[in-house]
């Protein structure tokens, strides 16, 4: 008798295969989902061509060993199991490839202490290059008191990077239909300089309750309240909120790409096929190893077709990226030292713009209300020169586009000129775009990464990862940071009791334990009102790196009895110790 085929190990495998390859449907309009959606298009190619292979190969296995159709069946069905027991293991829910999930008996760590050393920083994404945190948020229907609500993240656009931003809600056009409340949902960043926009929770409850009364529509009556029987606009307020609430409880996702996903996944397989042998395998005849060999070439086909996509990702995340803007701020000064120098700043005085920049110096504090334009220049015994009092305002570019090539041509050699470069980009995509221009050249660096805390709290921007996340962060922008100091250069990292456990193991790998220099204590300021029931947390670190070890650009001379205690960033006053 032959035995019933049955597909079902065979679609749970292609099923996991597209939802774990592709991840969760993400909606909106950004580079990363239009990404995610050639990676879609990129499956359904493959897939025909997977499924072919196949069959041809399981056609050729039966043939070769002259076995039954009921035993190719059983076959079939063993190779789907084992293929989706090994890859789902390395798929998240966003289709990033790495440790996700590690059975107990699966020695990863053999690989990790191959090189001597006794203790090494580990984390399950360390292979890996971040590419942002977000929430996931889908479409979604919520029914609440017999409310129907629909939330449409079509035009939401996903973030770039970390920054915080804050949930704007408001009804469509056409608010109620199909016995429906329509809303849009987009996001509005949180600025330091505008105050934050809210929802006007007022008015669309008000709109919802005139819809409510006007179509007579019935609300389910409220269990912890039931002798209550008329609604009124603050029940449905209170309803509106509810529903706000239950659509923002999705999931967080961290972002990754493999930076070599081939060689990742092959090294697991043979781990996983290795222990699978050994440890699960009683009989070798020629029909078991051959089946086990398709086990195998499937298996790496599929891994072949998965990296060939990661290897693109890598390539476009490291490509280094265009200069959408630049603007160039120099000081009056400069201009004036240069031939026709000051013919160029009356054209400036008499711009269009030149309110706009007066504005920015106002905002700024370097000029008051008795700024007179007409004082800049003096042009006492008909020579005009530069007044001392005004000479180091700066003037922005941005202002000024249509002279901007006249005010960079006084300068033989700009780039020299500089004092220094400010880039407002997503800092791993700054360091890679200005890695060749600045490789090895640069003396110090400073950086205070965001503090990978319990909670977000009031910040403007992400400061909760999970570990491994902000563990691999911050270990792609200091393998950057590297190649741009030069042999006598430096580095300072800052960090509190949440992460130092992280960055110096980090450091440690990335400049070499010979070339640690020191932790200097900083002494953080007043500790908020709401930790005063714990024990104090009255300080951070600088972690100091050199890039060599016999190479220091500043040894620091410290008086002994001179040494304070000073605050970091408190504002006012600044008290010592």
């Amino acid at each position: 008798m032959i035995k019933e085929v049955k597909n079902e190990k065979e679609k749970k495998f292609y099923e996991a295969l597209k939802n774990l390859f592709i991840g969760e449907k993400i909606e909106g309009q950004s580079g990363f989902v239009n990404l995610m959606k050639i990676k879609s298009n990129y499956l359904e190619d493959i897939l025909n061509k997977l499924k072919q292979d196949i069959d041809l190969s399981l056609k050729k296995l039966q043939e070769d060993t002259k076995i039954s159709l009921n035993e190719s069946l059983d076959f079939r069905e063993e190779l789907f199991d084992k293929l989706y027991t090994f890859f789902s293991r390395y798929f998240s829910e966003n289709g990033s490839l790495y440790f996700r999930f590690i059975p107990h008996y699966q020695d990863v760590y053999e690989k990790v202490y191959t090189n001597d050393k006794d203790v090494i920083l580990f984390w399950k994404t360390y292979m890996l290059y971040y590419v942002k945190t977000d929430k996931l948020f889908k479409t979604m229907d919520i029914q609440i008191n017999g409310l129907r609500f629909s939330f449409d993240v079509s035009n939401l656009q996903h973030k770039q990077a970390n920054e915080k931003k804050h949930l704007i809600y408001e009804l469509h056009d056409e608010p109620f239909k199909n016995q429906t409340f329509y809303f849009k949902v987009s996001y509005l960043e949180k600025s330091h300089s505008e105050k934050l926009k809210k929802t006007d929770l007022e008015s669309i409850s008000k709109t919802i309750f005139e819809i409510v009364k006007k179509h007579n529509i019935k609300i389910t009556q409220n269990p912890e309240n039931p002798e209550k029987h008329k609604i009124t606009e603050e029940d449905i307020l209170e309803i509106v909120e509810k529903a706000f609430k239950i659509f923002e409880k999705q999931s967080e996702i961290d972002y990754f790409i493999n930076k070599n996903a081939k060689l990742f996944l092959t090294e697991q397989f043979d781990l996983w096929l290795y222990q699978y042998i050994f440890k699960g395998e009683t009989q070798w005849t020629d029909k078991r190893i051959k089946q086990l060999q398709i086990i195998k070439d499937i298996a790496y086909k599929i891994i072949d077709f998965i990296s060939q996509f990661e290897d693109e990702l890598v390539k476009i995340w490291n490509k280094p990226k265009f200069v959408l803007n630049s603007n160039y701020v120099i000081t009056l000064d400069r201009l004036a030292n240069k031939n026709n120098g000051l013919h160029i700043i009356q054209k400036i005085l008499d711009h269009k713009n030149f309110e706009e920049q007066v504005k920015e110096w106002k905002n700024l504090g370097m000029i008051n209300d008795t700024f007179e334009k007409s004082k800049i220049l003096d042009n006492k015994l008909l020579i005009k020169k530069l007044n001392k009092e005004y000479q180091f305002l700066p003037i922005d570019t941005k202002y000024f586009k249509d002279l901007e090539i006249e005010i960079l041509s006084l300068f033989d050699d700009l780039d020299n000129e500089l004092d220094v470069w400010l880039i407002k980009s997503e800092n791993y995509q700054a360091l890679n775009t200005i890695l060749q221009k600045f490789k090895e050249k640069i003396q110090t660096i400073y950086i205070d990464p965001p503090f990978n805390k319990d909670q977000d709290a009031d910040y403007f921007y992400s400061v909760k990862y999970k570990d491994s996340t902000w563990a691999t962060m911050l270990e792609n922008r200091l393998r950057i940071a590297k190649e741009l100091l030069n042999e006598k250069g430096s580095i300072f990292v800052r960090c509190d009791y949440n992460g130092n456990w992280i960055v110096r193991p980090l450091m440690d790998e990335i400049f070499g334990k010979e070339n640690f220099r020191n932790e200097i204590v900083l002494r953080r300021g007043e500790v908020p009102k709401g930790e005063i029931i714990k024990l104090l947390t009255g300080t951070d670190y600088l972690l100091y790196f050199s890039k060599a070890d016999k190479n220091l650009f500043y040894t620091p001379k410290i008086k002994r009895s001179e040494q304070k205690w000073l605050p970091m960033h408190l504002p006012g006053e600044r008290t010592t110790y």
